[in-house]
């Protein structure tokens, strides 16, 4: 279960402080695939980046009571590093054998020598490559989706959409997206955030109503 209670989140602009978040309460229970519908500038990255601990809220709690991944497709990579570096530096972190999570990086990305220059060499679809491969190669509880699908060429595509259909029934997923078709394809049940607030809804076809009306 990951809960969140009353979380606020505002960031400085030129016109003044401008709220994404503006007590959002939300239960993320295990088994069910939840998607969260927002146009850009909603507040959806920010949201999944709370949740996973990389970012912390103005207000509010968010309890974690199961394994949680970063953000995947929003960045995380250390760009000065090489591929290989990011994938020895999260092989320590989780524990996991190096050999292993090499060869499943490499396969799964397909970035050949790059995967020995610096990330921030990459372009940004091969960054969404190596954050998702580095991700799936991880077991979490939950994964936390920003977009990830809409990232990368046709195979990876391809490759992504496998990926999501092996995880349902072992893991589950958060996803955010501003496309309709990403959710129903991968979701169980969806949110709407607009305007800091995020409803939920019984079904997915009724939030991406919502949503269209926005």
């Amino acid at each position: 279960m990951i809960s969140v209670h009353e979380v606020r989140k505002r960031f400085r602009t030129k016109k003044g402080y401008k709220t994404v978040l503006d007590g959002v309460s939300i239960d993320f229970p295990r088994g069910t695939n939840v998607g969260i519908l927002g146009r850009n500038g909603a507040g959806k990255t920010v949201l999944l980046k709370i949740i996973s601990g990389v970012d912390r809220p103005d207000s509010g709690t968010v309890q974690r009571m199961s394994s949680v991944s970063w953000p995947v497709g929003s960045g995380g990579l250390q760009g000065s590093l090489t591929g290989r570096a990011n994938i020895r530096f999260v092989a320590r972190l989780y524990g996991l054998d190096l050999q292993e999570m090499t060869s499943y990086v490499l396969d799964f990305t397909e970035l050949g020598e790059y995967l020995d220059m610096p990330v921030n060499t990459y372009s940004a679809g091969m960054k969404g490559k190596l954050n998702f491969a580095l991700s799936m190669a991880v077991k979490f509880d939950y994964y936390l989706i920003d977009e990830a699908t809409a990232k990368g060429d046709t195979s990876f595509k391809k490759k992504s959409k496998a990926e999501f259909n092996k995880l349902k029934g072992k893991s589950t997923l958060i996803m955010v997206s501003h496309n309709p078709s990403n959710i129903k394809q991968h979701c169980d049940t969806a949110a709407v955030l607009h305007n800091g607030s995020l409803t939920m809804y019984d079904s997915v076809s009724k939030a991406i109503s919502v949503y269209s009306k926005l």
